[in-house]
């Protein structure tokens, strides 16, 4: 009886509303420094593509031969692909609570806050989640190619977003942006559900969400538009 009860509350702690909230913030950090790790590599397409090629094929090697070729890259993908699994349960499950909570209709300051945070962490995650499918098979997996199919990462990039493909330098920069929306309201979010934001931080915090964003944002459109627009080729 004892064991059954420890079990129960400790099932309820984890499932508690606070725990989904750290769950959330923790795994959404852990995507940020992705993102931000990701986009330098990226912008390593307007060394040449020796040097962008070497980076892709320095990846593949890391923790070589303590860990097998690729086994560094299998881990990492391990752990994002937790990371946005727990992120996505979080976000579902607390939105269900939140509407099911909601006994009256928000003021129109209220209405209007939830219709942004509707568009960029919910519509815009499903966003987000096409491209992710999309950019892998594009990019990482070669089974969608755009202009061609290459053994070359960069050779892979500039045939994919060639001014005749607009579309999909369209789709992805569509995404991109709402991966900037999502990032400035996560930040945000993230800040607050750990305790961070106090009123004398606020200011500073809200700087720092906007900085990151707008940082990450433009720093992965760089590369495709950069080759749609003929400066890398």
């Amino acid at each position: 009886m004892a064991n059954s009860t420890l079990t129960k509350k400790r099932s309820t702690a984890y499932g508690s509303t606070v725990a989904l909230k750290s769950a959330m913030a923790v795994t959404g950090a852990v995507l940020v420094l992705y993102l931000i790790a990701h986009m330098y590599g990226n912008l390593k397409v307007f060394s040449g593509q020796e040097a962008f090629d070497g980076y892709a094929h320095g990846l593949r090697e890391l923790g070589y031969p303590l860990l097998p070729e690729e086994g560094f890259l299998w881990v990492f993908r391990l752990v994002l692909l937790a990371s946005v699994l727990i992120h996505i349960y979080s976000a579902a499950v607390l939105t269900i609570r939140a509407r099911k909570a909601r006994t009256q209709r928000y003021v129109v300051t209220k209405r209007v806050q939830r219709t942004y945070s509707s568009y960029t962490m919910r519509w815009g995650g499903v966003l987000i989640a096409l491209f992710v499918v999309f950019h892998i098979l594009h990019l990482t997996v070669n089974a969608i190619a755009p202009g061609g199919a290459s053994d070359s990462p960069y050779e892979r990039l500039v045939n994919g977003f060639q001014p005749e493909f607009w579309y999909v330098t369209l789709f992805y920069v569509a995404a991109v942006i709402a991966v900037g929306f999502h990032l400035r309201h996560g930040i945000w979010s993230g800040m607050a559900t750990l305790g961070l934001n106090k009123a004398s931080r606020q200011g500073k915090i809200n700087a720092a969400a906007v900085g990151i964003a707008l940082i990450v944002t433009v720093g992965f459109l760089l590369p495709p538009l950069a080759v749609t627009f003929g400066l890398v080729g």
